[in-house]
């Protein structure tokens, strides 16, 4: 086999892991993950970034900048010509999608533990909006986003793993 047909089927192994994984998370909604901590960190983030912006974009900033930081990896990977790497880009920002769903069917229940204590965010949020009873519905919503998400990755994982990637042209 060739270097460029190992790179293939690597490439393809990768994502059909990708797409098991996703499986399982979804099947297994918040009970945890491989990727919780490096989300919970860019969550966090993300209300300090946003703060300035007022109270509502504050709270709102922990799932924005959860959201942000994928499809920016995804954004720079399809500038940079890599789709396949920009599929698992988009595989991250479907299996974060499924995280937040969880958060934000959390919002009426409040069951979940909060990082140092603190106001529940989607709880706040749906509040503000006047949108609390529709919390589950809210989840759901972003939990088809996530499924919509991963199953797009897959498929352009798949198709893109026989594309080599295509180097941006050097500045002059």
């Amino acid at each position: 086999m060739l270097a460029g047909e190992r790179a293939v089927t690597a490439r393809r192994i990768f994502t059909c892991a990708l797409a098991a994984y996703g499986v399982f998370l979804l099947r297994h909604l918040g009970e945890g993950s491989l990727l919780d901590s490096v989300d919970l960190a860019i969550h966090e983030t993300g209300h300090l970034v946003f703060a300035p912006f007022g109270e509502v974009i504050g709270f709102a900033g922990g799932t924005l900048m959860q959201l942000i930081m994928p499809a920016a990896f995804m954004a720079y990977f399809v500038r940079r010509g890599d789709r396949h790497a920009a599929s698992a880009a988009m595989w991250w920002l479907g299996q974060s999608s499924a995280n937040v769903s969880v958060y934000a069917a959390d919002a009426r229940a409040e069951e979940l533990p909060l990082v140092g204590g603190g106001e529940h965010d989607w709880a706040y949020l749906l509040s503000h909006f006047g949108w609390l009873e529709h919390d589950l519905r809210v989840g759901r919503a972003f939990l088809m986003l996530a499924v919509l998400l991963m199953l797009g990755a897959t498929v352009w994982g798949l198709v893109s793993a026989r594309v080599a990637s295509e180097p941006l042209p050097e500045d002059s």
